[in-house]
């Protein structure tokens, strides 16, 4: 991957961020007018989804070629974040609630606390028919979606023979329709990485799809193609099971939306060079926020109902909006750059629990001539 692609990439990623900040802050309790580019949520997911299949297929061909090394950092990222909001969601949501009710109707739960807790922490919030919500940690429903995806992509990038097979086959079937119908998203940001052949078009063809991506996108929203797919769908399933689907409803134009935004990757990384003077001048302060992604885009929503309640100030104005959003970017920044700044700690931690279980001698004996397949283990 060259550098100005790496750029843009970062670049993509923390707007994205911003544009599911955006959708989620849009209440009309925190500001009365309606926020510009506050339709743009659900679209922001699928960028995630493709980009981050790209960039797992990268760096799992360049630095993470073992089981080691591709679970300590995935498991780090996750739950360097995962646990915290976890376990800091609930409680805001009850001092928020007690606070100001009115910013928390039909925005969270409290039932069944240690169940939310428990599979929030294994990311089995979405498998099958089942949507459970994260307290008011609504954007949590994409990380039970893209873990899986890691899953899968690691059972057919580590494993041989039968086992794959297996493996492959009990997970697809545990985790049901709403995940799975997602993951080609996910995988066509794989298929971009390694298809070759999209490396070497012409430089006019990848100007061509970069430049055709845009109004694309833009004709998408304008006719708000994302809800009709979702009535699409309610019209060929029903109402009862078009409410199961949950957030993979509008997954018939998602795969529209998913090819738009694949051209714009494909055709700017073959000219990527050509905006090599801006995008190295903007580099640092690019990676920088880039490095708060995950962070904002996970602790986000409950930060924003607290202080919202905290403060409960005038929506008709623009200062309530920025108090409540300029605490809730503060908080944010101090909490990512005690985790996601520091998950290096607990990479390396988790990296020597794998290591220590894949030396033991039941792991060697037992699994991995399973995992290597007949032909693999007789060698």
């Amino acid at each position: 991957m060259n550098k100005e692609f790496s750029i843009y990439l970062d670049l993509v990623r923390f707007l994205a961020s911003v544009l599911v900040v955006v959708y989620h802050s849009n209440i009309r309790a925190v500001i009365t007018e309606k926020l510009p580019f506050s339709n743009h949520g659900h679209a922001a997911v699928i960028v995630f989804f493709i980009l981050s299949g790209y960039v797992i297929s990268y760096i799992a061909a360049t630095r993470e070629k073992t089981p080691v090394a591709y679970w300590s950092s995935r498991l780090s990222r996750f739950y360097s974040l995962a646990i915290p909001a976890v376990l800091l969601c609930p409680l805001l949501d009850m001092a928020g609630e007690a606070l100001a009710p009115k910013f928390y109707v039909d925005a969270t739960t409290h039932s069944f606390a240690w169940l939310r807790v428990m599979t929030s922490l294994l990311y089995l919030n979405e498998i099958w028919t089942i949507s459970i919500m994260s307290f008011s940690n609504v954007p949590y429903w994409s990380l039970c979606y893209e873990m899986w995806y890691y899953v899968l992509f690691a059972i057919i990038t580590f494993t041989r023979g039968k086992a794959r097979v297996l493996l492959f086959a009990t997970t697809v079937v545990f985790l049901g329709p709403k995940i799975l119908v997602l993951a080609p998203l996910w995988m066509l940001g794989v298929a971009l990485h390694r298809w070759q052949a999209l490396g070497r078009l012409p430089e006019w063809q990848n100007w061509l799809l970069f430049l055709a991506s845009w109004p694309a996108y833009f004709v998408f929203h304008h006719f708000d193609l994302t809800e009709y797919g979702s009535q699409i769908l309610r019209s060929l399933i029903g109402d009862k099971w078009h409410t199961t689907a949950a957030f993979s409803k509008f997954f018939i134009t998602d795969y529209l939306l998913a090819l738009i935004i694949a051209a714009n990757f494909v055709g700017f990384r073959g000219v990527a060079h050509r905006f090599a003077a801006p995008l190295l001048l903007a580099e640092r302060p690019i990676r920088w926020l880039a490095g708060y992604t995950f962070s904002l885009y996970i602790l986000h929503q409950p930060l924003l109902q607290f202080f919202a309640a905290l403060f409960n100030g005038d929506p008709s104005g623009i200062l309530f909006y920025c108090e409540v959003m300029g605490a809730t970017v503060l908080t944010i920044g101090v909490i990512g750059a005690f985790t996601e700044h520091k998950r290096h700690h607990l990479k390396a931690w988790i990296g020597k629990v794998l290591t220590s279980l894949m030396a033991s001698r039941w792991w060697r004996q037992g699994v991995t001539p399973a995992l290597a397949g007949k032909a693999e283990a007789g060698r």
